[in-house]
């Protein structure tokens, strides 16, 4: 085996990677990005007739999602194939698949099946409304859930209608949840010895990041609306013009918002009855943004957001994307690291916002041409070259 694990502190696990598009891939790649050994488990390409999920293999976004991992091809509707798979399953320690709940079954590759080898498999399904009910067969896209899951109703400015938000964040959070949830399974097995399914869903998910918005309904009984960039509840909290620009301001508590209005030259507003709580900020909100307009579009972006952290005051410029990357703080931060392609040579990628001091991720590898590493995989099964052949001959592989 050849794999160069990505960090130590995942590199004794080993991952069957059945996932497509995002929710499923996001997911996998926390785990190969902290070590594990990742088989990403894909259709042959001359079956696939380039009709793979999740966009271009070469494309920025696959480069993304599917770094740090090895590629086996397998035709799972062939026998051969479908039995190449569940030998690998025997000793995996996950397996994560985000199919439509049937298809699993219908392939015989469910958990129930692999874990009756397997006592110790960790099996997790990533699906768009959950494994079973009254939804559980439909199809799932991001854009849905975020619907369904009410972000839409509470993202975009008063009165506009629905907005979507500028990542799919359903898919995303559902991946992250996803590889929660085998950690938790991974660290329950060594007290009781055996695996288990874990399940999560897109609209889950999306519900769950609803936070303090669904405690409003569920606890206060109040229907959250759309606040635009104010912040539904904590005032002066949101976006407002400069001289050359915008920026974010986020005023909490009564000291700070005593030291924001005397920085603003503003000190009437510290007494003044309309504004002396949150609640009274938060009810007359456009006339006291409209006041502290008139004083920081006099100023640049830079002159406010030096002035803001100095006094204590959480202040921030609002980038572009690529501005964001040019900041110092987030290039201290390694948030952008390289990775080399022998198709695509040396990029950039987003590397892991968490830093272990002993155990760090790193990028070792970009993504892995289709079945890149067929013969590797099945040469540690057994397999010889001329039975490689001959599974490669008849489509298996």
């Amino acid at each position: 085996m050849t794999n160069n694990p990505a960090s130590a502190a995942l590199s004794r696990f080993t991952v069957l990677d059945l996932t497509r598009v995002r929710a499923g891939p996001t997911c996998v790649r926390q785990l190969a990005d902290w070590g594990a050994d990742v088989i990403k488990v894909e259709l042959p390409e001359k079956l696939a007739a380039g009709n793979q999920m999740g966009g271009a293999r070469h494309g920025s976004d696959f480069q993304n999602l599917h770094r740090n991992k090895r590629s086996l091809s397998l035709n799972l509707k062939d026998p051969e194939g479908l039995e190449i798979f569940k030998r690998l399953a025997r000793t995996a320690d996950v397996i994560v698949e985000n199919f439509r709940p049937d298809v699993k079954h219908r392939l015989g590759i469910d958990y129930d099946s692999l874990s009756a080898d397997n006592p110790g498999l960790v099996y997790a399904s990533i699906s768009g409304f959950g494994q079973d009910g009254p939804y559980a067969d439909r199809p799932g896209f991001d854009q849905i859930a975020q619907g369904m899951g009410g972000l839409m109703s509470i993202t975009g400015l008063p009165g506009q209608g629905p907005v979507r938000v500028g990542i799919p964040v359903a898919d995303l959070t559902a991946g992250q949840f996803a590889a929660q949830g085998i950690l938790v399974a991974l660290l329950e097995r060594e007290a009781s010895r055996k695996g288990q399914w874990l399940h999560t869903s897109l609209l889950q998910a999306q519900i769950f990041m609803l936070d303090f918005q669904s405690a409003r309904w569920l606890v206060d009984g109040e229907v959250p609306q759309q606040a635009g960039n104010n912040h539904p509840t904590s005032i002066p909290t949101g976006v407002f013009p400069t001289s050359d620009g915008s920026l974010n301001i986020s005023v909490t508590g009564g000291q700070m918002w005593q030291r924001f209005c005397s920085i603003l030259g503003l000190d009437d507003l510290f007494d003044h009855p309309d504004y002396e709580t949150e609640e009274k900020r938060s009810a007359n909100r456009d006339t006291l943004n409209a006041r502290i307009d008139e004083v920081i579009r006099t100023q640049s972006t830079e002159h406010w957001v030096k002035v803001f952290n100095d006094a204590g005051v959480p202040c921030g410029p609002i980038y572009n994307i690529d501005e964001t990357f040019a900041d110092p703080q987030v290039r201290h931060l390694q948030m952008p690291q390289s990775v080399t392609s022998q198709t695509l040579g040396t990029f950039d990628l987003v590397g892991q916002p968490i830093k272990l001091e002993r155990t760090p991720s790193s990028l070792v590898a970009a993504s892995p041409e289709c079945g890149e590493h067929t013969d590797e995989i099945l040469a540690d099964l057994g397999y010889a070259e001329d039975q490689i052949a001959e599974l490669r001959e008849r489509d298996a592989i």
